[in-house]
């Protein structure tokens, strides 16, 4: 690797809504999430927000952007309809990659084929997907996890199980083989004590043993609205597990922070891989995106 290459990471994009649930896809929990949209949601996500971070990361000219869930909120197929078109607006599926959260996946819709609308995006081809996928851009390998699982109301956990993991560790295995800078692209926590239990990875300490063999470089997520660093020791050094607050709040909402996104350069120097880590954002009320804080991502002693 002998130039730097640049990642930009969003999550929890949450488009707004702009029509109502149809009797069709109605059901108790759409019904209450659609409350929860009209009372609170709907003032904190707006359009206009996401689309200033994403025309601020462009003219930085990122070599790849990753998304890492919850482009809608109740799982409809006008919003799957939606985030496809702005998905398009962002970039091309080969420099854009997303994986599905908890809000992509959220009820059942028969016959619908839901975030198969993005497969483009996903690795897939038409509306077949399969998780997880391998994309490689660079000298990266973009690891895809699916944490999405359908939950009860007043529920947002997720689930990887043995399937996705025991295929999750062939590649990853084999990736580092190669030599491929792995980076490993999940919606909830993937660690342990994350999040509280019905919004948490019921199988994080099963994912989290998996990387403490020394399977990734760099492991990004989203859904707690939060931006957050932590290393997870393993047997090729500490790795570290980066969380991004939404992208698209535009307005304060508890301690999450407002509208933000990562932006991550890796290079090669005398000690090996590097990683710069940037964060950025809106910062006051004319929305302007600025430079939040700057690192490189160096394990604690």
């Amino acid at each position: 690797m002998t130039e730097a290459f640049t990642l930009a990471h969003f999550s929890d994009v949450h488009l707004p809504l702009a029509h109502g649930v149809g009797w069709p896809h109605l059901n108790a929990k759409r019904a209450l999430g659609y409350m929860n949209w009209i009372r609170k949601r709907r003032h904190v996500h707006q359009r206009a927000v996401v689309d200033r971070l994403i025309d601020d990361a462009k003219a930085l000219r990122p070599d790849h952007i990753a998304i890492t869930g919850d482009l809608i909120n109740l799982g409809l197929p006008r919003e799957y309809e939606t985030a496809l078109d702005w998905l398009e607006k962002v970039g091309a599926p080969e420099r854009v990659t997303v994986v599905p959260g908890n809000h992509d996946i959220y009820s059942a819709l028969r016959g619908d084929p839901g975030v198969g609308r993005w497969a483009a995006y996903m690795g897939g081809e038409g509306d077949t997907l399969a998780f997880p996928f391998v994309r490689r851009v660079g000298p990266i390998a973009l690891v895809g996890l699916n944490s999405a699982v359908e939950t009860p109301p007043f529920r947002a956990s997720g689930k990887l199980g043995q399937h996705q993991l025991e295929i999750a560790a062939e590649m990853l295995d084999a990736l580092g083989e190669e030599g491929a800078i792995r980076v490993v692209l999940i919606h909830h926590p993937p660690l342990p004590n994350l999040a509280p239990p019905r919004r948490a990875l019921s199988d994080a300490a099963h994912l989290a043993h998996l990387l403490e063999r020394g399977t990734a470089e760099l492991v990004l997520y989203g859904h707690n609205h939060r931006t957050r660093v932590d290393w997870l020791p393993s047997s090729r050094g500490a790795i570290p597990v980066v969380g991004i607050g939404s992208a698209s709040a535009a307005v304060p909402h508890g301690d999450e922070p407002l509208a933000n996104y990562n932006l991550f350069t890796f290079f090669r120097n005398e000690n090996g891989l590097r990683i710069r880590h940037i964060v950025r954002g809106i910062d006051g009320a004319d929305l302007s995106v600025k430079k939040i804080g700057e690192m490189i991502l160096t394990p604690p002693a």
